[in-house]
């Protein structure tokens, strides 16, 4: 099977929503490996003294163990602009270091990410979940492949709230972001006609 991954924010040498993804890696043990126990990630976690400024990513790799810890500088994607993709069937509910399936999707595409769709419903981009706005609200597809750990974060701060998003829908919503564990709320705002 598989190795899996966490990635968490290192902002100004803090760790940032590590229970978030404690539940998330404990819970892919669990369902994964049958492990019975529970990880703390604080545990394995040691923000070198060099990364005390700016922003660095942190990935930790798993199985039913934690395999290897890796800091590194953050440089965020440039995005300008989607295609959206059937993803057919594809599954994605654990966060897998093997990404070759994206890849595959992503091969014959020359903008800058995919976005993905199943059965007619809108789900993530290969790096990020989405949340589009509406004119009143920020809405995340209630379909996603992967429940991102910022995803949960805004849900439960009520930031932005889950809707079933068809394809046929992306009409009605005026702009969107990307979020995930380095792009908080502040990410870059898009118009959704930047989604061919």
């Amino acid at each position: 099977m598989s190795l899996l991954f966490e990635t968490i924010r290192i902002a100004g040498g803090e760790v940032q929503n590590l229970a978030f993804h404690e539940d998330r890696l404990n819970r892919s043990r669990r369902v994964l490996f049958g492990t019975g126990d529970s990880v703390s990630l604080s545990e394995f976690i040691t923000v070198p003294p060099g990364m005390k400024d700016g922003i660095y990513r942190c990935r930790v790799i798993f199985d039913s163990e934690i395999r290897n810890v890796e800091f590194t500088a953050y440089e965020a994607a440039v995005i300008r602009c989607l295609k959206a993709v059937d993803a057919g069937s594809l599954e994605y509910e654990h966060k897998y270091l093997d990404r070759s399936r994206f890849a595959m999707l992503r091969e014959q595409q020359k903008e800058d990410d995919i976005l993905m769709t199943r059965h007619g419903f809108v789900t993530d981009v290969t790096f990020a979940n989405i949340v589009f706005y509406d004119g009143r609200r920020w809405l995340t597809p209630d379909t996603p492949l992967l429940e991102g750990t910022m995803r949960e974060l805004l849900l439960r701060g009520g930031l932005i709230s889950e809707a079933r998003v068809r394809v046929e829908d992306l009409g009605r919503f005026s702009h969107f972001r990307l979020i995930n564990a380095m792009l908080g709320f502040e990410a870059p705002v898009l118009p959704v006609s930047c989604i061919i």
